[in-house]
């Protein structure tokens, strides 16, 4: 039985977010535009939210073979942003109540949980 997620890790430049923006065609100018960010509350560019969830991804993916990933719920908060030139942690552990449910996480460099929530592996049949 699986306790922990293989943690993934990724730095967050500028560049990233405008390549996810071109990708998913979201130009909002809090995610690209400096000048105008540094005018907002957040007083920065952030990174789109789905792109730090593509990194839990891959740490499901770096834990399960491809027929789990088939078979799963997925259920997470956006807690706080992730500024350009952070640092993230993709991980999880096995929950204490359910076997086949871990608690899953994005953390800041300083351990600041960005996103949480659960992932549920299907029963097997």
């Amino acid at each position: 039985m699986i306790e922990q997620l293989e943690e993934v890790s990724m730095t967050v430049s500028q560049e990233d977010i405008n390549i996810y923006a071109e990708l998913t065609d979201d130009f909002n100018p809090l995610h690209v535009d400096p000048t105008f960010a540094a005018t907002t509350p957040m007083g920065n560019t952030i990174a789109h939210g789905t792109l730090s969830l593509n990194l839990l991804w891959k740490s499901l993916a770096r834990t399960f073979d491809k027929e789990v990933l088939k078979r799963i719920d997925l259920d997470v908060r956006f807690l706080k942003p992730l500024y350009a030139g952070g640092t993230i942690v993709a991980g999880g552990r096995r929950s204490d109540h359910n076997d086949n449910e871990y608690e899953v996480w994005i953390k800041d460099q300083h351990g600041l949980q960005l996103i949480g929530g659960h992932v549920r592996l299907a029963n097997e049949k």
